[in-house]
């Protein structure tokens, strides 16, 4: 048996030799891609495109895990395959985006989920291929798992058979971001001052420890760890957006400011202080206005380079709400105002709305804004056409001389409004709008809304307009503009707000 164990190791070295690589990382196409899977334990697979900018950032990371686990001479394995050209292998392993990552095990595949940076990876794969949590038979092994990572979860289990423990190793085979370890060891309890069984998260950063001694569950576990691993303050990046956005905290305080500006730590000190009294409640968040990336998600809060540092709230539900502060200054007392006012409901959420251009009602398709869109939508005495719309969308572009052609044809109907909202600068208290364009008839009379859906053609909107929206109104499945589709499948991890 030995002999043969042998010599299924030496086969499988000698294959995976032949193969490419590039960093350490091995480089896989139609014909050596089942080889690698078949006879490798664990393989990590990203599968990209030569041009996607995702891809580029991630390459250096990703070969830095591959050559920190050769050193290590793990058996896990990195890989990488250009779904361009194999892309036979992208369709079978249905990949829509980049780069996307599959993790192998025994040759099944499975999603990969964690992090971008070496640290993540590292973390995630070796979590995936060991066990749950590790068992700390000394204090040197506690210590070694403490000082191992930023976060490290120990559960303290006199029994490793009771309901607590059980759901603690239950969390700890979810929960792939951070090491955790067990153990029932009396001088490990001694060391870290543990009188009863519990869970301690270790932490190099504010506090240093949090501890769970009562009702531990895994709903609770989890969201003990979730709320108590991320800083006071967090800086957001594309390496921090799904712990922000993908915990349990809904409430989001968000600060836009340089971090070039002289008053930066002064701001942040008093940031900090607010957001230990909404532990648990509150997610602080500091974004660098310095980042060209940074420059789209102020846009989505109406804010300007200049307007930096300044300060949002934002309540996640099914739809994002926002709040904004009645002051631009900000200081310690302001922030804590702020932040209370919108908790107890005394601050009214901020809708984004442009000012009234001079010449809005001067050419045939009328503009509109947050602050006239009521009085001209909304005037029971005409039909008021809306063509809701994204200056990036594509189709929205292409949408713009036959929706000038329609407004000429009716601009000397007294009984008919064509007009036209950009949604991403203006927000609507009683309309939601999830696709561009989105087009809405306002009826006279009744301001019944109905959704246009027909072809959009001049004859088309014309028919709709004639028929009293009887015609064109017909359910069609929304559309999302083809530069914007493209982009979210690029990028099926997103950050951006």
């Amino acid at each position: 048996m030995r002999v043969i164990l042998i010599f299924c190791l030496a086969v499988n070295l000698v294959f995976t030799s032949e193969v490419k690589k590039e960093e350490n990382v091995l480089v896989l196409n139609k014909s050596n891609f089942d080889g690698v899977i078949k006879e490798n334990k664990y393989v990590l697979v990203e599968f990209y495109a030569p041009w996607c900018g995702h891809c580029k950032a991630l390459a250096p990371e990703y070969a830095k895990a591959a050559t920190s686990l050769a050193d290590e001479g793990s058996e896990i394995l990195l890989a990488k395959v250009d779904a361009t050209e194999e892309t036979d292998l992208a369709e079978k392993y249905e990949v829509r985006g980049y780069p996307t990552l599959k993790f192998f095990r025994n040759g099944q595949a499975s999603e990969y989920n964690g992090g971008r940076t070496a640290d993540d990876i590292l973390k995630w794969v070796k979590k995936k291929t060991g066990p749950p949590a590790l068992t700390l038979e000394s204090v040197e092994d506690a210590n070694k798992l403490k000082d191992s990572a930023e976060v490290a979860v120990v559960g303290f289990f006199k029994e490793g058979e009771s309901d607590a423990a059980k759901a603690f190793l239950e969390v700890a085979a979810t929960m792939d971001d951070h090491p955790f370890g067990i153990t029932s060891n009396d001088a490990v309890f001694k060391e870290f001052s543990v009188s009863k069984d519990g869970v301690v998260l270790f932490k190099k950063f504010d506090e240093k420890r949090n501890d769970l001694f009562e009702d531990i569950t895994q709903e609770s576990l989890k969201k003990f760890i979730t709320s108590n691993s991320l800083p006071l303050v967090v800086d957001f990046s594309h390496e921090t957006a799904q712990k922000i956005f993908g915990g349990e905290i809904k409430f989001h305080n968000l600060l836009f400011l340089s971090k070039k500006a002289s008053s930066y730590e002064k701001i942040v000190e008093g940031f900090r202080i607010v957001a230990k009294e909404f532990r648990n409640k509150v997610l602080f968040v500091t974004i660098n206005t310095d980042i060209e990336d940074h420059e789209r998600i102020m846009d989505f809060f109406g804010l300007k380079i200049e307007d930096a540092p300044g300060m949002r709230l934002i309540r996640l539900e099914e739809d994002m709400i926002k709040y904004k502060p009645e002051t631009s200054e900000i200081n310690e007392e302001n922030i804590r105002s702020f932040v209370q006012g919108v908790i107890d409901g005394k601050i009214k959420k901020h809708l984004l709305t442009q000012d009234v251009p001079s010449d809005w009602d001067k050419q045939p398709v009328k503009v509109l804004v947050g602050k006239n869109f009521d009085e001209v939508a909304l005037d029971k005495s005409k039909d008021v056409l809306v063509e809701f719309y994204a200056p990036w969308c594509g189709h929205c572009k292409q949408l713009v001389p036959i929706y000038d052609a329609l407004g000429e044809k009716y601009k000397d109907n007294a009984n008919v409004v064509i007009a036209k909202m950009d949604a991403t600068a203006n927000e609507l208290e009683h309309t939601k709008i999830n696709s561009f364009p989105t087009i809405k008839l306002f009826k006279k009379d009744t301001n019944e809304v109905l959704d246009y859906n027909g072809e959009r053609t001049l004859e088309g909107l014309s028919q709709f307009i004639d028929s009293d929206g009887k015609l064109g109104a017909s359910p069609k499945k929304e559309e999302i503009d083809e530069e914007e589709e493209k982009e979210e499948k690029a990028d099926p991890k997103k950050d951006e707000l």
